[in-house]
């Protein structure tokens, strides 16, 4: 079976769409927060799609992090979990979605929960 592959710059071009698909009242809110693609997970983390890293919003205290926040996709997985390129692209939109809400501090079940699991 053969899956969809993106250019690095197609691909790049589907998350700042997927980006543009939240509200513009919480993008607002995206605040020190940078987004990165790699082609894979690290090794022990095979079949991971993306991944918050950071303090979510509402834990931080007055002071804020000194340093962004990172979300990083992961271009090969997303790939190979799809059958075309209309499925890649919804699904990075999904999963930058859920990678977000772990920055607004929403948990792992409350994503499940609301469809974005």
């Amino acid at each position: 079976m053969t899956h969809p592959r993106l250019s690095a710059e197609e691909f790049d071009e589907a998350v700042d769409q997927a980006l543009a698909l939240i509200p513009a009242p919480l993008r607002a809110e995206l605040t020190n927060v940078a987004i990165f693609v790699e082609d894979e997970p690290p090794e022990d983390e095979e079949g991971l799609l993306g991944i918050y890293e950071g303090v979510p919003l509402p834990e931080r205290d007055d002071w804020g992090s000194p340093l962004p926040d990172r979300i990083t996709l992961y271009q090969g997985p997303l790939e190979r979990m799809c059958h075309s390129r209309a499925e890649v692209l919804d699904q990075i939109a999904v999963t930058l979605v859920h990678e977000v809400a772990h920055y607004f501090g929403i948990e792992e079940g409350r994503l499940h929960e609301l469809g974005w699991g």
